[in-house]
């Protein structure tokens, strides 16, 4: 029988309801210190894990301590810092760029808006999501990752594999105060439980809202 409009709200809001219980207190696993930092480790952390990372970021920024000293940098030198988290000479040109535009368009202030967050290089809408969100504490989306992308689709949240369309599935499934928090919910599920290529449906306490659980027992 096809799933209703109000059985998958319903089903969305037990989901949401025991990963609560599982993961309350999931947080961002990027290390920062303020909104900037974050937005550097933000740009870092594509195709990158947060690990990774967190290995990368105390020398770098001790290397360029401000704002100013990254928009002055020299880009071999970025290069050498973040070499290891991948892509990084296009990383490092958008972290200079982000810098620059920063201090140019915003007064040295990360700003708090999506429109303006998206005019930054290396920032698109995920990435400005985080920020809000974790620095700010703005609900302004949902922040789809790779375990975000994943597991929506497999709790059959969505069927949509372009991240704005699934962001806007599940803010139509969720109220908006629980658009940051359940993100962090489903990172850290897919950490843990619902892993890529094969996840743990055993250990899962969501296996009997899963329509594609009986894939994997």
């Amino acid at each position: 029988m096809r799933e209703t409009k109000k059985d998958k709200k319903e089903r969305a809001e037990v989901i949401y309801d025991r990963l609560e219980k599982k993961y309350k207190g999931a947080r961002c696993a990027l290390h920062f210190t303020s909104a900037w930092e974050l937005l550097v480790a933000t740009i870092l952390s594509a195709q990158c894990t947060d690990k990774r990372v967190n290995m990368v970021t105390p020398a770098l920024f001790k290397k360029f301590p401000t704002i100013e000293s990254f928009a002055k940098a020299d880009a071999k030198t970025v290069e050498q810092y973040v070499h290891s988290t991948g892509f990084y000479r296009n990383k490092t040109k958008n972290i200079i760029g982000a810098a620059q535009t920063i201090l140019q368009d915003f007064d040295g202030t990360v700003p708090q808006t999506m429109k303006k967050l998206v005019t930054i290089p290396g920032i698109a809408r995920k990435s400005a999501n985080v920020i809000l969100y974790v620095w700010y504490g703005k609900n302004e989306g949902v922040v789809v990752d790779t375990h975000v992308k994943r597991l929506s689709n497999r709790l059959g949240l969505t069927n949509q594999k372009n991240p704005v369309k699934i962001e806007q599935d599940l803010m139509v499934l969720y109220p908006q105060s629980q658009w940051g928090t359940f993100a962090y919910y489903l990172v850290e599920h897919g950490r843990a439980i619902c892993k890529a290529p094969t996840p743990r449906c055993s250990d899962c306490n969501l296996v009997d809202l899963c329509p594609t659980a009986k894939k994997y027992l």
